[in-house]
């Protein structure tokens, strides 16, 4: 009786037939639960652990990231175990139809998921402020746009629909677009080279031709500098990308050179004994080191001397505070030696108004 009742046919296909198809499913969705939460069990105890990197917050994202996989195996132990089972070419068409859209939907959520944690866990996770964290929105934004826009036509044309001509009319369209708008996409291409390649960031000191100042944000078009009047600058990602920046804020140490003048009054031994002089100078100063100083050439008026050093840091007051206690202390130096420094004599200067 029951080998009867298993051998009735109902649509097509008999009651052990259904009976297979069930169990099929029914253990691959078993198997499936047991992987998950097995895989899930191996990374909490590894949390536990702290000689690993692996932490509670990295299980949690793990079983957020994965809900789309499981969905998109799920759906695969479905079409395997019923895919073999006789339907009419009604049900089998529209069945067919359920499968393309749930595959193409799990799809796309698949390659979303894995983007989204690759952004969240590897390129947030090296630096994670207020600006990245809208450039990786921004990102994530453009990929849902493509992927999305992607699986729509492919359904289209599983669905049978000629999309030949939506796609020539889209590119027509979208030639034309690009066209009206290619200095809005140039700025956000120039945007995305920005937060790869980084050629500054926020809070850097930068300086563009004759405007420098800090930057203070870098938005999908234009990057905002506070220059050092107190004054916003605007200027186009495409034009920050284009130019020649020099970033002070990157800068390990300040080359700084300068001069001073003797009179030519002044004798050859204390000529001789000015460049040790200088030395002894920086020898007291912290955080300046002497690269070297020169008598360097004969002036119209004066005896000219140069001097180069480093400022051990980047800081532009350090190096005002640095260069003012240079002066003070050549200037005592000088008058303890009865060097005088040069300047142009009252004389000349009047002689000079008069000539012009």
């Amino acid at each position: 009786m029951v080998n009867n009742f298993l051998e009735q046919v109902y649509f097509q296909n008999r009651v052990i037939d259904y009976i297979i198809a069930l169990v099929i499913f029914g253990t691959a969705i078993l198997t499936i639960i047991i992987l998950k939460n097995f895989l899930i069990g191996i990374l909490k105890r590894q949390a536990l652990k702290k000689t690993t990197t692996i932490d509670e917050r990295f299980v949690e994202t793990v079983q957020n990231k994965l809900k789309p996989s499981i969905n998109l195996l799920y759906f695969a132990a479905f079409y395997f175990s019923f895919n073999q089972l006789k339907i009419s070419i009604i049900v089998e068409k529209y069945f067919k139809l359920l499968i393309v859209v749930l595959f193409i939907y799990y799809i796309a959520r698949f390659i979303l998921s894995i983007s989204s944690y690759f952004i969240e866990n590897y390129w947030l996770k090296k630096e994670k402020n207020s600006s990245r964290i809208t450039a990786a929105r921004g990102i994530e934004t453009f990929l849902k746009i493509v992927v999305w826009s992607i699986a729509f036509i492919i359904l289209l044309d599983n669905l049978g629909i000629q999309i030949s001509a939506l796609l020539a009319g889209l590119g027509i369209g979208g030639i034309a677009i690009a066209l009206a708008s290619q200095n809005i996409l140039g700025d956000l291409f120039s945007y995305f080279i920005i937060y790869f390649d980084r050629p500054f960031e926020i809070g850097d000191f930068l300086v563009i031709d004759n405007f420098s100042g800090s930057v203070e944000n870098i938005g999908i078009k234009t990057t905002r500098i506070r220059s050092l009047g107190g004054e916003e600058l605007i200027f186009s990602n495409t034009n920050l990308v284009n130019s020649r920046l020099r970033n002070y804020k990157r800068m390990r140490k300040r080359r700084v050179s300068f001069n001073f003048k003797v009179t030519y009054q002044t004798s050859l031994e204390q000529l001789k004994a000015i460049p040790d002089l200088v030395t002894s100078i920086f020898q007291k100063i912290d955080r300046a080191t002497l690269d070297r100083v020169h008598f360097s050439s004969f002036g119209d008026f004066s005896l000219i001397f140069e001097v180069v050093y480093y400022v051990n840091g980047r800081d532009y007051k350090l190096y005002m505070d640095i260069q003012q206690e240079i002066n003070l202390r050549l200037k005592e130096e000088l008058e303890k030696r009865k060097i005088e420094i040069a300047y142009l004599p009252p004389t000349m200067l009047l002689a000079g108004k008069e000539n012009k």
